[in-house]
């Protein structure tokens, strides 16, 4: 038998396991109705509406969320340049970001903001980054990792010049991504990896 390293709960990765728990056993809340508070930290949003590309999906979520379609992280500001632990007890970075993905959402005439729901965790800044990349690896969200661009922000004028996220090329409303080029992969490609994509997830239905 091979030798195994002892555990170390210390670890930082098994630290941030712990934060990732705390994230997912935080009650879902209705993203139509975002408060304002103070905090940085991580969200999941989950999705459970009748967008037919997405209805194993939704299926999962229906009986209570457990298969984010986003997850995210808001940082304070000077998170990038080592003063967001300062900043991080009067920011409200977490709330402005949820407010920003419901707005996203209200563009879009395909999506009801009604089936959305969110989980979030104020968190230390020192663990935000990890927590988030650990909900990635263990749910590979959709609109993460396959239709990318639900996170963008308005590039500005005199960049439009970029292409279209693919999230907006699926779900298109929101004005400033109607300026940008086209995408990468035109939505027929974007449906057809939807659709490998939630093969995995209807075999977890019984589909």
């Amino acid at each position: 038998m091979d030798d195994e390293d002892p555990f170390n709960p210390l670890d930082k990765r098994n630290l941030g396991k712990s934060v990732v728990e705390a994230l997912l056993e935080s009650p879902a809340l209705p993203l139509s109705n975002v408060p304002s508070f103070r905090g940085a930290g991580v969200y999941a949003i989950y999705y459970t509406g009748d967008f037919e590309p997405y209805r194993p999906l939704a299926v999962l979520n229906r009986d209570g969320p457990v298969h984010p379609i986003y997850v995210g992280k808001a940082i304070p500001k000077g998170g990038r340049t080592g003063a967001a632990s300062i900043a991080t007890g009067s920011t409200r970075a977490l709330s402005a970001r949820l407010l920003e993905h419901k707005a996203s959402v209200a563009c879009v005439p395909g999506l009801a903001i009604g089936d959305f729901t969110y989980r979030r965790l104020v968190v230390d800044d020192i663990w935000i980054s990890l927590a988030e990349a650990l909900v990635i690896e263990k749910f590979t969200p959709l609109w993460n990792k396959v239709v990318d661009g639900f996170g963008n922000h308005d590039p500005g004028a005199g960049r439009y010049g970029g292409r279209r996220p693919l999230w907006d090329e699926l779900h298109p409303g929101r004005p400033w991504a109607e300026r940008c080029l086209a995408p990468r992969l035109p939505k027929e490609g974007i449906l057809a990896a939807v659709s490998d994509y939630m093969k995995s997830l209807a075999g977890e239905v019984g589909q």
